[in-house]
C-alpha cells in the first residue's frame, strides 16, 4: 500500500506575468533538472497564479525541506519545486528563492501548455493540489 502523502490545495487567480518564468524554464540547466528531478520536460512558460486571503496563509506550508531543489548555475538563484496537479494534469509549483519575490504568487510548470489545455485566461480561478 502506498504511503499517504500530505497535500495542500491552493485556489489562485490566473494572471499574465512578465515572461521571467518562461526565460527561466527555458534555460538548459533548468530544463535538465526538471526532467531529472520531476520526470517531465517543461513547457517553456509558467502559469502564474495570484493568491489572496486564506491561500496566502496556506502558502507558508510550502517548506523548502519538503520540496525539490533546483540548484542554480553561477549567477542564478535557486528555487524549490513541489509536485502538483491541476484537474488531474501533472505539474509542479515552483517557488523562486529570490529576494523580494511576491508571497502572493505561485508559478506552475507543466509538460503541457496549461492555459490552452484548460481554456484559462486572466482572471480565471484555478485549483492546484500540491503534494508535500
Amino acid at each position: 500500500m502506498a504511503p499517504f502523502l500530505p497535500q495542500v490545495t491552493f485556489e489562485g487567480t490566473v494572471f499574465s506575468g512578465k515572461g521571467t518564468g518562461k526565460r527561466f524554464v527555458s534555460l538548459p540547466w533548468v530544463t535538465l533538472q526538471i526532467e531529472q528531478k520531476l520526470g517531465f520536460t517543461p513547457y517553456s512558460g509558467t502559469l502564474n497564479l495570484r493568491l489572496t486571503g486564506q491561500e496566502l496563509i496556506k502558502r507558508k506550508s510550502l517548506d523548502p525541506k519538503q520540496g525539490i531543489t533546483i540548484t542554480p548555475e553561477s549567477g542564478f538563484l535557486p528555487g524549490t519545486a513541489y509536485r502538483a496537479s491541476i484537474q488531474g494534469l501533472e505539474c509542479a509549483v515552483v517557488v523562486p528563492d529570490v529576494p523580494g519575490y511576491p508571497q502572493d504568487v505561485i508559478e506552475v510548470i507543466s509538460p503541457i501548455y496549461l492555459r490552452g489545455k484548460l481554456g484559462l485566461s486572466d482572471g480565471k480561478k484555478v485549483t492546484v493540489v500540491v503534494t508535500l
